[in-house]
This record gives structure tokens, C-alpha cells and sequence, in this order.
């Protein structure tokens, strides 16, 4: 029997708001957090991107305080999350489900009027959803106020430590009572770094691992084209974006500048596209938005930015024109598509350059792709010639090279056997030289000392 909301004794008032969200069974993170997050136990919890982890942090808090009213006026609940983007969707989450409450929240995140948000903070909203390094400023110069509170909630932890905020979520820590319910949602338990968050954070935790993020998606059709350079990549999106059926597409690219270049390009193609990226205003983001929302634009290039904290309904089709720089962030990728259980299409371009690392991901996500070639499209790169399972591309040439050096070793054997004849006739006629005939190496000079190159901020820093 599938459980509903209904069974875990919600008020009436945020059933009528899952109604309206159109939210009727509980995914599996909602089915085992949701009853442990009301018992008031710390939760830290593995759960992959799209699995309905929003829900399952936020019915719990809005259920405590709407059964128990506030006595003081504090802030109640943080949540904390790495972007701008995934703080204003948490928002309009708790506006869905909340619609029925009298409940308030207020968002801090970088790019936006500070004078507004400090104003929000003096209206003391009962659950407060900010990124670490505007909510940081505002502690510190005395703004914010989190003695009150009574939950903290970590939203995709392993994030923020990739994006260099390890140390201001740990100041932030330190501004919270000792005595609150603490929950940690991240993608994967393993990411380095993370016990240091976990260990300060949480106490005796319940561990829940739900869809493992090597556990493939069951929606989701993944599909390989090979390509012979970016240019010929720009045809085959083109082709793609022309005869795919799709309502809403993300196309990834690995740098602000990449993902600005090709969204001219398509525009310039006739395509309804906009690029995002970390160096846009608040403003032109929401526009941006704004757009793919009401359909004026149904293609995004996208930075890895848009890879966790975007969650936009429809998106049928994802693209890497620049394939990711790891497993994890081919998952959270490709986890935009296929969600609330639509079929979903994930199409990766793969040239010589990345075929080790297509390899590399392949086998650590065990994925099975699907080979496509666009007919008069076709790639002249086939990958290696010769495979061994998930071999690596070159194979056949270092197989080649080392055959051809197996046939030198006779010829190298015979070079090192005269170079110590000489050298020992040479010692024996008082010449001072090594036993293999080679003079001393001389001493290197040291090298100018270079100045530091300067390091780069986060992508999507507050």
C-alpha cells in the first residue's frame, strides 16, 4: 500500500497546500525523513537531485510551527543553500505549501538590495532561507539574529563546500543555539571535506541513503554523439535542438565565457535561447527566468550553476556540449530532465578530447549509453579502434609504441653494453668518468620565482 500525505497527521491546512501543489504520494526521501524530521532527531541524509528533498525538510518545520506557535519573535528555521537560484525556489515551495498558513519566510542571498533584506530581517520571519555569504555579512554586523532558533537545515552541503563556503557555514553554525534539530542534505556522504561540517553540525545522527547518486535514473535515456571539434559540435546541437521533441532544453557548458558564446550563436541561428551564468545580475537572471517560464525561450546554456539549483518544470532535454568534469556532476547534470516521472533525454558530445574522460564517468555511474550518429552529421573520430571493455582512448597506440620498443631492446641492450666497455677502458687509462661513460649533469640554475596567479572566487558567490 504507497503511503500518503494524509498519514503523517499533517494540519489540515498544509494538506490543502499539497493539494494545490498538486502533491498526493510522498517520493522515498519524503516517505523516511518526513516521520524522523517530526520526531525532532538530526537527519543526515543522501539524496539525489530532483528526489523531493524540499518537501521533506519543509513539511516537518511548518507542521512544528504551526502545532506550536511562536512565544518569542525570532527566526525559527534556517536553511541554508549554495545559490541564489536554489534559495528563491525553496521560496516559492514554502509559498505553495504554505498558501493556506499564516506562516512567513523571508530569503537572504547575495545580488540583491541589502536595505530590502534587512528590512525583511526586522519583520523576524519564522523561517528564514539564505545563502552563506550574505547571511555571514549580516551576522556579523549585528543584522541577523539567530538566537532563536530552533532548526538549521544544510541544503546540497556538498556544494557548498565545492563552491569554498566550508568556513562561513561553519561561522554560521556558531551563531545557532547548540540546543536545535539539525538536518544535512547532500547528493553524496563521501565528499571530502564534509565530516568537518557534519561533526560540528549534527548530533547522533539518523543516516538515510535514498537513491544512491551512482544509482541510475530510471527516466532518464542517455545517449552519446561523437563529434570531431566545437564547430562541428555547433552543427550538431543545432541539429539536435531541430529534430528532438522537447518543451523546455538545457545545453551545459564548462565556462562563463563558453556558455555566453554559444548562446549567441543560437540566437543568432534563429533559436529561442539565453545563456545563465555566474557573472549575470540578479536582475538578468530572474529575466532570463522569467522567459524560459512563459516559453519566449525554451533553450538555456548553462554553466555547472544551473546544474543543483534549478527546477524548472518540463525541461525534456539536456545537452553537454562540454562534457562535465566528473560523475557527480554528470548526475546532477542530467538530473534537471526526467523528473516527477517524465521521460527525460540526456545527449552527450563527445570529441577526441573527452573520450577518457566520457570513459571515466561511464563506468563510475555504470551508465548504458546509447551510440547515435546524425546522418551527413558524422563524426571522422570513432573513438580507439581497439577496445578492452571500458578502455581508454590511445589504447592502440601505446600498444603500438610498446611493440615497436620491444624490438629496440636488443639494439638499447647493445648501445649499454659498449657505453661500460668505454667507460671501464677509460677508468683504466686514469680518465675520471662514470661507469656508463656519462659526464656529471650540471647544476641547474635556479628559476625565477613567478608571482602568485590570483586566486578565483566561486562561480556563484554572494
Amino acid at each position: 500500500m504507497n503511503a500518503n500525505f494524509s498519514d503523517y497527521l499533517l494540519p489540515d491546512v498544509l494538506l490543502r497546500g499539497l493539494a494545490k501543489a498538486e502533491l498526493v504520494t510522498p517520493t522515498p526521501v519524503q516517505t523516511q525523513a518526513i516521520p524522523l524530521a517530526m520526531d525532532g532527531v538530526d537527519l543526515l541524509v543522501s539524496a539525489a537531485t530532483g528526489s523531493g528533498k524540499t518537501a521533506a525538510f519543509l513539511l516537518p518545520i511548518m507542521q512544528r510551527f504551526i502545532d506550536q506557535p511562536r512565544s518569542r519573535g525570532g527566526t525559527r528555521a534556517l536553511i541554508l543553500v549554495p545559490t541564489r537560484e536554489l534559495a528563491r525556489q525553496i521560496f516559492e515551495h514554502f509559498l505553495k505549501l504554505g498558501s493556506y498558513t499564516r506562516l512567513n519566510a523571508g530569503v537572504i542571498m547575495g545580488g540583491e538590495s541589502k536595505a530590502h533584506q534587512i528590512a525583511s530581517l526586522r519583520k523576524n520571519p519564522e523561517i528564514l532561507i539564505a545563502t552563506p555569504g550574505r547571511l555571514l555579512e549580516f551576522i556579523e554586523s549585528r543584522q541577523a539574529d539567530l538566537t532563536d532558533l530552533e532548526i538549521l537545515v544544510l541544503d546540497e552541503a556538498d556544494r557548498m563546500l565545492d563552491m569554498g563556503f566550508a568556513d562561513d557555514v561553519l561561522s554560521i553554525i556558531g551563531a545557532t543555539p547548540t540546543q536545535r534539530q539539525s538536518m544535512l542534505f547532500s547528493a553524496t556522504l563521501h565528499h571530502r571535506g564534509l565530516s568537518r561540517i557534519t561533526d560540528t553540525l549534527l548530533r547522533a545522527p539518523e543516516v538515510l541513503v535514498i537513491d544512491p547518486v551512482r544509482a541510475q535514473h530510471p527516466n532518464i535515456t542517455h545517449r552519446l554523439i561523437l563529434s570531431d571539434d566545437p564547430a562541428h559540435k555547433q552543427l550538431q546541437l543545432l541539429w539536435i535542438l531541430a529534430n528532438e521533441t522537447f518543451a523546455k532544453a538545457l545545453v551545459f557548458t564548462n565556462t562563463r565565457e563558453g556558455a555566453a558564446s554559444l548562446g549567441d550563436f543560437l540566437k543568432a541561428q534563429g533559436q529561442r535561447a539565453a545563456a545563465l551564468h555566474g557573472e549575470l545580475e540578479q536582475r538578468e537572471r530572474n529575466r532570463i527566468m522569467g522567459l524560459l517560464h512563459s516559453g519566449r525561450v525554451n533553450t538555456i546554456v548553462a554553466t555547472d550553476i544551473a546544474a543543483r539549483g534549478l527546477d524548472v518544470p518540463g525541461i525534456q532535454l539536456v545537452i553537454n556540449f562540454d562534457l562535465p568534469r566528473s560523475g557527480d556532476d554528470y548526475l546532477h547534470r542530467t538530473g534537471r530532465t526526467g523528473r516527477a516521472g517524465e521521460a527525460g533525454l540526456a545527449i552527450s558530445l563527445v570529441g577526441p578530447p573527452d573520450w577518457n574522460r566520457m570513459e571515466s564517468i561511464t563506468r563510475y555511474l555504470n551508465l548504458d549509453l546509447q551510440q547515435q550518429a546524425i546522418e551527413g552529421l558524422k563524426a571522422t573520430f570513432q573513438g580507439p579502434s581497439k577496445r578492452k571493455g571500458a578502455g581508454k582512448a590511445g589504447s592502440a597506440h601505446r600498444k603500438a609504441a610498446l611493440a615497436t620498443k620491444a624490438k629496440d631492446k636488443p639494439k638499447t641492450k647493445n648501445r649499454l653494453r659498449d657505453q661500460k666497455n668505454i667507460g671501464k677502458r677509460r677508468q683504466a687509462s686514469g680518465t675520471r668518468t662514470l661507469e656508463a661513460g656519462h659526464r656529471p649533469l650540471a647544476k641547474k640554475q635556479p628559476a625565477a620565482v613567478a608571482s602568485p596567479k590570483p586566486r578565483k572566487s566561486p562561480e556563484d558567490t554572494d
